[in-house]
């Protein structure tokens, strides 16, 4: 039987390791309910799901947040193949059949029929509608989160009307930097989504590796960098 190895990120150590039975269907989300629980804000509740078809395995995006990579293309479905790396938020799945064990033959997968969407055109798109998904914040149906990557550990949900980030230690996140300001930056939660705005320091905030000088709107991905703290902009789900 083939196998998935969660790990969280490509070079950590495996979390677990799940096999696969030919006949069955294997959920993947952040929910308990699902098969494969991934405990990630950056997850949806029912992420993607994992079919037996015909005699291969199938991938399906089911119309997840974030999205489902496969070898870092965005997939919405794909017939699985050996050493296939499946991205779901920070976290990776690898598939992988048995030594020895018989793989389905490509032409009778339609393999030219995985439907695979270009992962720079789907950020285009994800930014064009944006101002759609975030105008729901409000109405307690989707909440910003800062994930940090670096610098920090875990995940701030943005609740509030206006979040701040500096090394002031009553902040509501502290980061550390020999620059940067006692109040460095603040999230502002407002009807259309979340804006991050400089407040004070030499050291000034960058979204996606470019310094923020006043206010800029936040994006589902977006890289955040303050002080020696890298965070990720995403929603909850």
């Amino acid at each position: 039987m083939p196998t998935l190895t969660l790990k969280f990120k490509k070079d950590s150590t495996k979390i677990r390791e799940y096999q696969l039975e030919r006949g069955q269907s294997v959920s993947i989300g952040r929910l308990d309910s699902n098969d494969i629980v991934i405990e990630n804000l950056a997850v949806s509740g029912h992420h993607a799901k994992i079919d037996w078809a015909g005699n291969g395995f199938l991938l399906t995006d089911l119309k997840s947040k974030n999205g489902t990579f496969v070898n870092d293309q965005l997939a919405i479905s794909h017939w699985l193949k050996q050493s296939d790396i499946i991205t779901i938020g920070k976290h990776i799945l690898i598939f992988e059949y048995a030594a020895g064990e018989a793989q389905p033959d490509k032409g009778d997968q339609k393999m030219g029929e995985t439907m695979v969407m270009d992962t720079g055109k789907y950020r285009s798109m994800l930014a064009k509608n944006v101002s759609s998904i975030t105008s729901q914040v409000d109405g307690g149906e989707k909440t910003g989160v800062l994930s940090f990557l670096s610098g920090g550990e875990g995940e701030v949900e943005l609740t509030k009307k206006l979040t701040k980030i500096g090394k002031n230690a009553s902040s509501d996140i502290v980061v550390k930097g020999f620059f940067v300001g006692q109040t460095a930056a603040t999230v502002s939660k407002r009807p259309d989504g979340y804006y991050l705005s400089y407040v004070g320091g030499f050291s000034k905030p960058k979204v996606n590796g470019q310094a923020v000088k006043e206010s800029v709107g936040l994006k589902p991905f977006d890289m955040i960098e303050i002080g020696s703290a890298k965070m990720q902009f995403v929603h909850k789900t």
